[in-house]
């Protein structure tokens, strides 16, 4: 259940954001942090907790939560979140990062 903290103004904004401007990272994230073999990523939901990616790959499609670092109360804590998620998934895939 999302976090009452955040608003559903502000779930949609960060939804809309990553799977508009930044679907390559919704793929990243998932490949180091869910599944390696993911076909594509989609962010589905957030909460004060973690971000939920909905996945398709080889196995079927499924849901999959990857938890935050420390909780998120507002638009900036999830922008935060996500970047770091971000970085974390390039430096364990070996991959390089790009500017934010």
């Amino acid at each position: 259940m999302p976090d009452s903290s955040l608003s559903p103004d502000v779930v949609d904004a960060a939804r809309h954001h990553m799977n508009t401007d930044h679907v390559a990272d919704n793929l990243v994230i998932v490949h180091a942090f869910a599944d390696p073999l993911a076909e594509s990523a989609v962010l589905t939901g957030v909460d004060g907790d973690g971000g939920t990616w909905a996945v398709a790959g080889p196995a079927g499609n499924t849901e999959v939560k990857i938890p935050w670092s420390a909780p998120v109360t507002d638009r900036a804590g999830i922008r935060r979140e996500v970047v770091a998620l971000y970085d974390a998934a390039c430096e364990r895939l070996g991959l390089p990062r790009r500017a934010h």
